[in-house]
């Protein structure tokens, strides 16, 4: 069964959508019910449409997202390149799962959803490719690890916005930084390599609201940062403060303000501590704090 591979149909998505979404569920099916592996010939899927790079690209993310072992792909396509390249973990081990449930504070999520993505900061790799090429890499320090971070939840971004498009269900894991240190020993990660983010993703079961959020003027500032006096904090929070949801919420949790919730429920200084001196010890045991 090591040397077997079922190649499901790819239809073009011009013909509706309906088909490629039955061609990305059939993989996991195949995998579990027949024990082999899959693959795709991903340009099928924008045959006869325009931007089909850019088509093909997030269709070959879905893909592995699903769990593909391999593609019939053009590796001189940079968008397919950039797709091939991303730096993440794909967990699909049933026991891991259930182990990085308990990293996640027992987020049913992480157990429920399909697929679960583990988006890291890495350097590995292109550290390596430097010393083989003597070329003696300068990447040990905190600017490196940030810039890699931002990489890696461009990616994330970019992978939750192709989900979102193809109708599926997303959510960011913020807690992933909180157990980093126990993440990088059960993922097995290597020196230069540091756990960001986290994205669950699955078929939605519900369609909730949107999130309340805040006006334009509470974010973008125009020419120069606009600093916020009590008057304009007062404009910006106003619709969020005195909602009803606010007001079942400092009923809930005894307190006199939205604010305090935050500070002293959620997100309260002493864990915010906690969790920082864990996360800057990880970074450093990880090679990233190498700064004189």
């Amino acid at each position: 069964k090591e040397d077997i591979f079922i190649d499901n149909l790819v239809i073009t998505a011009g013909v509706g959508l309906n088909a490629s979404l039955e061609t990305l569920k059939a993989i996991p099916i195949i995998k579990e019910k027949y024990g082999v592996k899959t693959s795709l010939g991903i340009s099928n899927i924008s045959h006869g449409l325009p931007n089909r790079s850019k088509i093909n690209a997030i269709f070959l993310q879905l893909a592995i997202l699903y769990g593909l072992d391999a593609a019939i792909i053009d590796l001189n396509d940079p968008e397919i390149r950039k797709t091939a390249e991303r730096k993440l973990a794909f967990i699909g081990d049933k026991e891991k799962k259930k182990k990085l449930w308990e990293m996640h504070f027992k987020q049913n999520m992480v157990l429920e959803a399909p697929v679960l993505l583990t988006f890291c900061a890495d350097f590995n790799r292109f550290n390596k490719w430097c010393r083989l090429r003597n070329a003696e890499p300068g990447y040990d320090n905190f600017l490196s690890f940030y810039t890699a971070s931002i990489d890696a939840l461009l990616a994330a971004q970019n992978v939750a916005l192709a989900a979102e498009e193809s109708g599926l269900g997303i959510c960011y894991l913020g807690t992933t930084t909180y157990n980093a240190d126990k993440i990088v020993s059960l993922l097995n990660l290597p020196k230069d390599v540091v756990p960001v983010t986290t994205l669950v993703i699955g078929y939605p079961d519900e369609e909730p609201d949107l999130t309340d959020r805040l006006p334009m003027d509470a974010i973008i500032h125009k020419e120069t940062y606009q600093d916020f006096t009590p008057e304009r904090i007062n404009k910006i929070y106003k619709n969020r403060e005195t909602s009803m949801e606010t007001k079942k919420l400092l009923e809930i949790n005894n307190k006199e303000t939205l604010a305090q919730i935050f500070t002293d429920n959620r997100y309260t200084k002493k864990d915010n501590i906690l969790f920082s001196n864990k996360f800057l010890k990880i970074i450093k045991d990880q090679g990233f704090m190498n700064n004189e």
